[in-house]
């Protein structure tokens, strides 16, 4: 077993009670006592440690024990070959949680000559160049205060550069058409709640490996949107915490409330943000009083718990009078396990050839987003399986929060040439379908019922047509809730389709009477749920639990 000071330190502090944890860094501290530190290949670089945290709390601030056990394993390297054992690290805690600080000053160190390696160059990535500078600013304000730094940075507004070593520490934007991968020792991406793709990455990371002892650095707080860059990480985080990839060289420190009911318990708090363990230093003190404004301002303003619970808690959690379903309930359409489970078991799609179904369509905006589906009932179960349609014009003006491409190379959806949105694709899709399931009525809304009615009636489908769709909307809310709380509901492993259904917004009117609009009428789009509630209209009518179609009831 390998023992370095700091990190016994921080385990001792959770097994004697005095820090609270929650349940990511618990298996964190199993999975490193059962898989890592029992190793006799690697070591702790311990002139490395003890000179990164001299450097960062002589320049920088007093590091707590949660900083000083991470730092331990920035330097944990193979005996043989010295090369990191980590070179991939994922921290996700509460706002406030120091997050930015700690990369300041580990990236004011890894350019100095104390780390020793020259041409060791730093990007600081995030969605927007504001937050990008966060560190870099805080990094610059140091040595600007500083005369002796001064000597050893030449400090630019661009650029800082240390003299000996010519490393350098900049920021950047994630907009990875303009990125190429340079010549960096350490790429941080900021705000990774923030990127759709992972496109960013792959691109940033291109330049690492041309120098000794690269790094990635992964900070952030949790976000809303579902589907993207982050949940893949956490996923990624769970395997490994779980022990099933022994070998991973992703770090992962995870802070955030196990449950939500914890947030009323304010010495949960700490679970969510480390800087909030006691003793509470000058900063943590101010932080606390902060946080127990916002908690309190609840009371008056509920409606801001969900930005609470998002950025203070780090535990994402769903308005539930505002969404379809809770996000669990809205994964359960494609697996039996929970979202968190490392091994996704998903859900048995039934055989649907031959099956009878009704087909479900959302033409409404032709210049962006079109959606189709076929709906299916088999014994208690509603199978939606549905494609989408998107103009490539259209993702080169707006910015969509969703991986549009990975999702195309999935067959989910196809990226369209155009002005618009041909009906041709739709009334194509129909056709193919035709050709292995028993889909001959189509339902939609009218929105579009001149482009759409006599392409569709020419190929023989039957077109229903809904004369006001959010009519329908309440009529049909009581059986959509019950269906996803009952896991009635069955989309398959389609990100697509979950996205979709996350981005709905479900406005009560005064007569209570639901309505499901967008929670961002550009970037969240709703299509293949509309598409599937067009569907949901005629279900009964045109569904049965058994029988295959028979092509004399086809309409040729």
């Amino acid at each position: 077993m390998i023992k370095q000071k700091y990190v016994e330190a921080y385990i001792n502090e959770y097994r004697t009670g005095k820090i609270k944890l929650n349940k990511e860094r618990i298996w964190l501290i199993e999975y490193l006592e059962e898989h890592v530190l029992n190793r006799d290949d690697i070591y702790f670089d311990e002139k490395q440690i003890e000179q990164c945290i001299k450097y960062c709390e002589k320049w920088f601030f007093p590091f707590q024990s949660f900083q000083k056990f991470i730092t331990a394993f920035l330097f944990l390297k193979y005996k043989e070959t010295d090369r990191l054992f980590y070179r991939r690290f994922l921290i996700m805690m509460g706002r406030g949680g120091g997050k930015n600080g700690y990369i300041s000053a580990i990236s004011s160190y890894l350019k100095s000559e104390l780390h020793g390696v020259k041409n060791y160059n730093i990007s600081l990535v995030a969605n927007s160049e504001d937050q990008a500078k966060t560190s870099f600013e805080e990094v610059y304000n140091v040595i600007d205060e500083n005369d002796t730094l001064k000597k050893s940075f030449q400090h630019g507004k661009q650029r800082i550069t240390n003299r000996k070593t010519k490393s350098f520490l900049r920021f950047r934007t994630s907009n990875p058409q303009s990125k190429d991968g340079g010549r960096e020792g350490m790429v941080v991406f900021d705000e990774i709640h923030m990127y759709e793709t992972a496109k960013t990455v792959r691109v940033m990371r291109g330049g690492l490996g041309k120098v000794p002892f690269p790094r990635e650095m992964y900070i952030g707080t949790d976000g809303y949107v579902r589907e993207g860059f982050i949940d893949s990480m956490k996923k990624q985080a769970a395997r490994i915490l779980k022990g099933q990839v022994p070998n991973a060289n992703m770090f992962p420190f995870i802070c955030k409330l196990d449950v939500p009911d914890e947030v009323d318990d304010m010495d949960m708090w700490e679970k969510a943000n480390p800087m909030l363990t006691i003793p509470l230093t000058d900063y943590a003190e101010n932080l606390l009083e902060t946080i127990k404004e916002e908690y309190f301002d609840l009371e008056e303003d509920p409606s801001g718990r969900e930005e609470f619970m998002t950025k203070r808690m780090n535990l994402p959690e769903e308005d539930v009078e505002k969404s379809v379903a809770p996000w669990d309930e809205i994964w359960a359409t494609g697996f039996e396990t929970d979202y968190e489970e490392p091994n996704q078991i998903p859900r048995v799609i039934p055989n649907l050839k031959n099956r009878v179904c009704v087909g479900g369509l959302d033409y409404a905006r032709i210049k962006d987003f079109a959606s189709v589906g076929l709906l299916f009932k088999i014994d208690n179960n509603y199978v939606w399986k549905t494609h989408s349609f998107v103009r490539r014009e259209f993702l080169k003006q707006v910015k969509i929060q969703a991986p549009i491409e990975e999702w195309e190379e999935q067959g989910l959806l196809t990226i369209v040439d155009g002005p618009v949105i041909d009906i041709k694709h739709i009334v194509n899709w129909f056709v193919d379908m035709r050709l292995e399931y028993g889909v001959n009525t189509i339902v939609a809304d009218t929105f579009r019922l001149d482009l759409v009615k006599t392409a569709l009636e020419d190929e023989g489908f039957e077109l229903v047509y809904i004369r006001n769709p959010k009519a329908i909307h309440s009529l049909l809310a009581p059986r959509i809730e019950t269906l996803f709380a009952q896991r009635e509901l069955i989309f398959g492993d389609n990100p697509l389709m979950r996205w979709a259904t996350n981005n709905v917004l479900v406005v009560t009117k005064k007569d209570g009477n639901k309505e499901y609009l967008k929670k961002d009428e550009l970037t969240r789009k709703t299509d293949p749920f509309q598409a599937f509630i067009h569907a949901m209209f005629k279900a009964d009518d045109i569904l049965v639990d058994e029988g295959e179609f028979l092509l004399a009831d086809i309409k040729f």
